[in-house]
């Protein structure tokens, strides 16, 4: 009989690993053990041994293909053996997908078995290798994942004070009562007192409206927001909804108009004609070298624009406090703290998942899709470099406590919802 290449001489192999006097000794054993086993599975899913003739043969060796497996003594090289028919994946020592790719998995396996599946739909379904995935299959995935999400959306906000807070929102299709609806799914991330960037919550809402922001807010602030200080600027576009639930919930912050947005809300008052100069003029605001420079430059361009587009100016002018309120902190965190484009960029990523869905079956779909995008950034940012350092942290906190006016921050909030 050929021997296989999952057949293994212990005493000899043991012997030969000490000749060598390797420093990977059980990185090498661990690895060739672990692929012997998976010889072993790939002789049983073919009916025969490897190399052998067999009458009871079903399918044959195909070549390998291989994966990394992290483990305490290092990373293995894995070799996953490849049959000629079908595939074989060591579900016992690899995990298929991630954790977004696997709620990506369960939301696209839900809408097939519920019927809502379009031709789009089941070439994704065939791509990700789920046809053959049942509704108990599919209910156990969801179980673990929902359990997943759940406990990172309801975890304890206890890495704070969380100096600086973004809140923005997307629309999602659901179907709801045989009906496509749109909805809102609100996002806010934070600073934590180690400098890190955290997905702090999700939420949807049936609109994004000031019931639905308030509903929101109140459970950061129940899980801890502040438990550890007051937070310092929340960056946000200026939806109303959203700013009544800033000043109801977070007495004292300051609130940062993000630059992005506001430019595009002038435009909409500024003649066509006049966009690219208009433009090039807000823009030099924030390219001063200190707090005074910026406000100076802005008056200067008030001044300019006054006779020339005054319906432009008083644009300008009703929003100064609004888009200023950056200056507040420390220059080296301006880039940070003026705009919502960090969070465009996480919305992207979202997107870019829940776009090959279109229409989600509930929105308990929608939250176990989006809560394991998002777990799985959380994660990322946690092990990445500081998004601010500690020192520039404290000068920031620091900057808090020299404001004259603590109530600034709700006056700003209360004019920019008024105007």
């Amino acid at each position: 009989m050929t021997a296989g290449p999952h057949d293994i001489d212990p005493a000899r192999f043991l012997q030969d690993q000490l000749t060598q006097a390797s420093p990977d000794l059980m990185r090498d054993m661990l690895a060739t053990f672990i692929n012997a086993l998976l010889s072993a599975q790939a002789d049983s899913v073919c009916g025969a041994e490897y190399g052998t003739r067999d009458p009871d043969r079903v399918n044959s060796r195909n070549g390998y293909r291989h994966r990394e497996l992290d483990t305490r003594v290092g990373t293995l090289d894995v070799a996953i053996p490849k049959l000629r028919e079908g595939s074989m994946f060591p579900g016992w020592l690899l995990e298929r997908h991630r954790r977004a790719e696997q709620a990506l998995t369960t939301v696209v396996a839900t809408c097939y078995l519920l019927g809502v599946s379009t031709r789009r739909m089941d070439k994704l379904v065939q791509t990700l290798g789920i046809t053959g995935l049942s509704k108990s299959q599919v209910s156990v995935m969801a179980k673990d994942l929902d359990a997943q999400v759940e406990a990172f959306r309801t975890r304890p906000l206890d890495a704070g004070p969380y100096t600086f807070v973004a809140a923005d929102a997307l629309t999602m299709k659901v179907r709801e009562n045989k009906r496509v609806v749109k909805i809102a799914v609100m996002i806010a991330t934070g600073v934590n007192a180690e400098g890190h960037r955290e997905i702090l919550g999700v939420h949807t809402s049936s609109t994004e409206s000031g019931p639905g922001w308030l509903s929101f807010f109140r459970d950061l602030v129940a899980r801890g927001l502040t438990s550890a200080g007051r937070v310092g600027l929340v960056t946000s576009d200026a939806h109303a909804g959203l700013l009544e639930a800033i000043g109801a919930t977070l007495p004292g912050t300051g609130w940062q108009r993000c630059r992005t947005h506001y430019a595009a809300n002038l435009m909409s008052a500024t003649p066509k004609s006049s966009w690219p100069w208009v433009k090039a003029l807000l823009h030099s605001v924030y390219d001063q070298p200190d707090a005074d420079a910026v406000h100076a430059q802005f008056d200067r361009i008030h001044d300019t624009l006054i006779d020339k587009l005054p319906a432009v100016a008083e644009h300008l002018e009703s929003a100064r406090e609004d888009i200023l309120a950056f200056t507040v902190f420390p220059k080296a965190c301006w880039r940070q703290i003026w705009s919502n484009n960090p969070n465009e960029r996480l919305n992207r990523e979202v997107r870019r998942r829940t776009d090959v869905v279109g229409i989600f079956p509930d929105r308990s779909a929608v939250i176990r899709l989006v809560g394991a995008v998002l777990a799985e950034q959380h994660d990322e940012w946690i092990e990445m470099r500081r998004y601010l350092g500690l020192d520039l942290l404290k000068q920031c906190r620091a900057a808090l406590t020299n404001t004259p006016d603590t109530d600034q921050g709700d006056d700003t909030i209360i004019a920019a919802i008024s105007a």
